[in-house]
């Protein structure tokens, strides 16, 4: 069975998480016979420590039969508080054989398995150790005062370590599992998390750290025998006991699997700062650091699709009017009053040209006559506010303001007549009209369809100009307000004299320039 590893060869990654991963990888089929004997692994040493110390209490020095009780009831508890291959196992091992099934409903299983087993672990673990403790005392010869001593020892024991140690332990066992089952589909980060949270399991197992084994060294130490001398001999068994077995317990056992996800959030802050937003992290924790770690998801797949609206809005809109309505919103262009230069471009006869071309080539010569267009707009500032069949509407000014808004408009178009002389040799020829004036440019629309355009006579006379390029014989044609708001006049200007335009009563005074010219005069 080949599972899912996510990060299984980090430096800080538990050991205990490293031979869980290896497990489910090798034997997910069989995984649960797998925990059961980590378990009994990890479990086991325990036991045989509560036995000895019962064997030694009574001096008795039947130290092998103590382990063998110690074992054999080791092994029961185990059994009966994993289940291998029942229960929610048969949905999980089911799946990862490849078999049917949901894989919601395993994921959910494994959350429903760990609850289960906290609640009874607590209580099947501790009542076991004692009575195990009891059956030992009753072997070896113990009088009823100490075995009750050694059940309350036995019990207390296996209370703290259900306390400190099975939360994480238990979640340690079911990270491969949801790692695995989660993928990178997210279907983890709105499971329903389960109380307690995180925080109250830290304070049940400092404080059952503390409580137990202190109250477990002081019996320990009556019953080796130290405390008969004074409360001394109590006092430094019960602080040799913590150190060797409460803070390594607690801080191993308990807090080291449980921060794993900690780790996991600070890895894919740093990830995700430096823009990669392709790296779910597993949601392997029934607590509130998973909740925490699926809404870390959520955040990032919000970002992704910003990034990708941003990438998708850019191609269909001008990357600078993108970037400021994302930015700032679209309630910046409500409508202001401002100076521009506007720029049309047109093909010059494109009906013939389209009638005797395909609809395929038709397309793609406007395609590549606006990856001419586009580019020089930009390049000088400018921005394409719209695409007008076989034409295109460009503004110099707005929606950024633009100082030499003229001299920018001038620039794109002389480079524009430039590329497409180049590109088309004479196959394709366009009419450039340039005016500069006043407009309102705001954003117009409704019912959720807006975009972002100029009104004003300064736009019409532009489109007009454009037109009267067909008149002229000219490629490049600006009126007289244009050269006017020119910093320098480039050079090749022809004066083309007054015009009749269309929808203006007055003349209309425009200048050519010609083909190769735009060189600012010195």
């Amino acid at each position: 069975m080949e599972g899912r590893s996510y990060q299984v060869d980090h430096p800080y990654t538990p050991t205990m998480d490293r031979v869980c991963q290896w497990a489910w990888d090798r034997h997910g089929t069989r995984y649960s016979w797998w925990v059961a004997a980590i378990s009994y692994a990890v479990t086991l040493p325990l036991w045989e420590v509560s036995a000895f110390l019962v064997v030694e209490g009574e001096e008795s020095g039947r130290f092998v039969v103590g382990t063998a009780i110690a074992a054999v009831a080791s092994m029961a508890t185990v059994y009966i508080l994993v289940l291998p291959g029942r229960g929610a196992w048969r949905l999980i091992e089911a799946w990862a054989g490849g078999h049917e099934a949901d894989r919601m409903e395993a994921l959910e299983s494994t959350y429903v398995w760990a609850r289960a087993i906290v609640v009874r672990g607590v209580i099947i673990f501790s009542m076991s150790m004692g009575l195990m403790s009891v059956v030992v005392g009753v072997v070896v010869g113990a009088n009823i005062s100490r075995l009750i001593q050694y059940g309350i020892v036995g019990l207390t024991f296996g209370i703290a370590l259900q306390l400190i140690a099975v939360h994480p332990i238990v979640e340690a066992f079911l990270r491969p599992v949801r790692v695995a089952m989660a993928d990178d589909a997210g279907i983890g980060d709105t499971l329903p998390r389960s109380q307690p949270t995180f925080a109250t399991w830290a304070i049940v197992s400092v404080i059952a750290t503390a409580w137990t084994f202190a109250l477990g060294g002081a019996s320990f130490a009556v019953v080796i025998g130290p405390a008969s001398d004074g409360p001394v001999g109590a006092v430094v068994i019960a602080t040799i006991i913590t150190l060797l077995f409460a803070i390594p317990i607690t801080v191993g056992a308990a807090f080291l699997p449980l921060m794993r996800p900690i780790r996991d959030l600070a890895e894919g802050t740093d990830r995700v700062a430096a823009g990669d937003y392709t790296q779910r992290l597993p949601v392997v924790q029934d607590d509130d650091l998973g909740a925490l770690v699926g809404s870390f998801n959520r955040m990032q797949d919000g970002l992704a699709e910003r990034e990708r609206l941003q990438a998708a809005f850019g191609s269909y809109v001008d990357p600078a009017l993108a970037t400021r309505l994302l930015e700032q919103g679209d309630d910046i262009f409500t409508g202001e009053r401002i100076d521009v230069t506007v720029m049309f471009v047109d093909i010059r006869d494109f009906t013939p040209f389209a009638e005797s071309h395909t609809a395929e080539d038709t397309v793609a010569h406007l395609n590549a006559l606006f990856e001419i267009v586009v580019p020089a707009v930009l390049d000088a500032g400018g921005h394409v506010n719209k695409y007008l069949g076989d034409g295109a509407l460009a503004v110099f000014g707005a929606p950024n303001t633009l100082e030499l808004h003229a001299d920018a408009a001038v620039t794109a178009a002389v480079r524009i007549s430039r590329l497409v002389a180049e590109r088309f040799e004479g196959d394709l020829r366009i009419g450039v009209g340039i005016n500069t004036g006043k407009v309102i440019a705001g954003t117009i629309g409704g019912a959720g369809k807006l975009e972002f355009t100029l009104i004003g006579d300064t736009v019409n006379v532009a489109a007009r100009i454009e037109q009267l390029t067909k008149t002229t014989g000219d490629i490049i044609l600006l009126t007289q307000h244009t050269l006017d708001a020119l910093a320098q006049r480039p050079d090749g200007l022809i004066d083309r004299g007054e015009h009749d335009v269309k929808g203006k009563a007055a003349t209309v005074h425009v200048h050519a320039l010609e083909p190769g010219a735009g060189q600012p005069s010195t």
